[in-house]
């Protein structure tokens, strides 16, 4: 498919603009993820652009798919480079990026462009590992540091994590002091959404 469902809106028209980011090469066990946004996109068209739990629809909103970067394999500082370029200037012109990796390393320099024009943004993350190595065999840009790297460039009390339930003994100690940290489950969720919209007044 080319784009994904109801995401077909001009880019001139489009307030939110989705992008896929098919890169996997500082994936550690199964490489494979540079082929998850086409796959999703494959994907969306099994279900509809209505949700009844939500009563919203898709098609109700301005939307566009851009496709996929075209990325320099081989070369993960230009690849981390070129994403960077790419989303700040769908941020310039005053749209939300909506990125589809793609190993994790890749929501670095999406998010480096957003907290540029946004410096007040907060973390949501959910996932199975911390992802906050100082560096991976030595590697500082790995998909196993994003999160580490992402707090080097908001500092604390900016990042909620939810759903961890995999990584070193040393992350989940630094993360005490660092991130706000919810093992397995993603119980406060609600609660810190809450907090957060009270005081930036942010829905």
């Amino acid at each position: 498919m080319s784009n994904f469902i109801g995401f077909d809106k001009p880019i001139e028209e489009a307030e939110v603009v989705l992008f896929g980011i098919p890169f996997d090469g500082t994936t550690s066990f199964r490489p494979g993820t540079r082929f998850g946004p086409q796959a999703a996109r494959n994907e969306s068209y099994g279900i509809e652009t209505y949700s009844p739990y939500q009563d919203l629809d898709l098609e109700d909103y301005n939307l566009c798919d851009l496709g996929d970067m075209d990325l320099p394999f081989g070369n993960t500082t230009r690849v981390l480079e070129d994403i960077y370029e790419f989303t700040q200037d769908i941020v310039k012109h005053g749209k939300k990026p909506l990125m589809i990796g793609g190993e994790h390393l890749v929501t670095y320099p999406v998010f480096q462009s957003i907290v540029e024009a946004h410096p007040e943004v907060v973390v949501i993350h959910f996932d199975a590992h911390t992802d906050l190595r100082d560096d991976y065999m030595g590697e500082k840009m790995s998909h196993a540091t994003v999160i580490k790297r992402i707090w080097d460039l908001i500092g604390d009390d900016r990042i909620y994590q939810f759903g961890i339930r995999s990584g070193m003994r040393q992350e989940f100690e630094w993360a005490k002091s660092h991130t706000h940290l919810e093992k397995f489950k993603a119980d406060t969720l609600a609660s810190i959404l809450e907090k957060n919209q009270r005081q930036t007044g942010v829905t």
